[in-house]
């Protein structure tokens, strides 16, 4: 759908990443292609296990293997399979040219360290900057995310910050190094309204000076049709359809980003009316249903849709879905 040019920096080809488990084989995801630009925002949305967050870990080589395998894929950065790079090599990219902002601070910051230690390690390993460098950088950007006092509590443990200070702890040491690729993980859940305003101009701010690539992971439609320039629905490890934003919220063409984009509530609504839902749950990805997975949530559902997956038909040249029932649906 986005093919390569020039300013792709990053390019996901046909990824499938696998998990073994005891009795069967899951399919976080599968069979999963994107690709972002310099300057641009790529927003992966879909419901709690659809594989969005296993898609960003496995471009940073951040998924154990085992349990996980890639059967098939490619993950080229400037040309690069990290896929196929040695640990070593990714670890000089991890952190600095690509970074990731954590879902849950609660568990990705080590609480035996000095918040001061967890930032200046970054910088001192990453760009050779002194221990006074190091600190001064880091209690800038502290303060560049909202963390009052930072002079002070830089040297405090993550336990004495609150949820939302570690998120944006987070957030600073994922963008100290100045980032190519910067994949966000729901990185602004535990932030009120104002912090998630300032937390998001920061970001755009880093694209218009720095031209960074961001991927953008969240549940919250909201801030994905305010920041991103394309968005990609994913249900069940494979993305359903990909478009520019504005035009896939125009005119979604999958009846799953039709029932995300429904669930939403309206402010134009009578204040008596039901909230409206996509029936049923998702799958269970290790014991995936015969043909395409939202067929059994799916109102459009046709003997086709239960034996056999759909292709990416085009609605325009930027804007595809994966359905059998695209040109029928009104």
């Amino acid at each position: 759908m986005n093919p390569s040019s020039p300013d792709t920096v990053l390019e996901v080809l046909d990824l499938r990443t696998f998990f073994r488990s005891d009795d069967t084989i899951v399919k976080a995801v599968d069979g999963v292609s994107f690709s972002v630009r310099r300057g641009e925002t790529l927003g992966i949305v879909g419901e709690s296990g659809s594989g969005k967050s296993v898609a960003c870990l496995s471009a940073l080589g951040l998924v154990p293997r085992p349990p996980a395998y890639h059967p098939s894929g490619a993950i080229r950065y400037r040309g690069r399979d990290l896929l196929a790079l040695p640990e070593r090599e990714l670890e000089q990219l991890r952190g600095d040219r690509l970074a990731m902002i954590f879902q849950d601070p609660m568990t990705s910051l080590n609480p035996y360290l000095r918040v001061s230690r967890q930032l200046t390690e970054v910088l001192e390993v990453h760009k050779a900057a002194s221990a006074t460098a190091a600190r001064r950088s880091a209690i800038a950007m502290l303060e560049r995310v909202g963390i009052p006092d930072a002079a002070r509590r830089i040297d405090q443990y993550p336990h004495q910050f609150s949820g939302g200070m570690r998120q944006r702890v987070m957030i600073a040491m994922a963008l100290l190094c100045e980032p190519e690729v910067l994949f966000a993980d729901e990185p602004t859940t535990a932030l009120d309204v104002t912090i998630q305003a300032q937390i998001l101009e920061l970001i755009a701010e880093l694209k218009q000076n720095l031209g960074t690539a961001v991927v953008l992971v969240t549940h919250d439609l909201g801030v994905v049709a305010g920041t991103t320039d394309r968005v990609a629905v994913m249900y069940a490890g494979r993305i359903v359809e990909e478009g520019p934003t504005t035009e896939v919220f125009a005119a979604p063409a999958h009846p799953y980003t039709r029932g995300l984009l429904e669930s939403l509530p309206r402010l134009d609504a009578a204040p008596d009316e039901p909230l409206s839902a996509i029936p049923g749950l998702p799958p269970d990805l290790g014991h995936l249903p015969g043909g395409c997975p939202f067929h059994p949530r799916c109102g459009h559902t046709g003997d086709r849709c239960r034996v056999e997956y759909p292709p990416a038909v085009p609605r325009s040249a930027t804007h595809a879905a994966s359905c059998w029932h695209v040109e029928g649906l009104p």
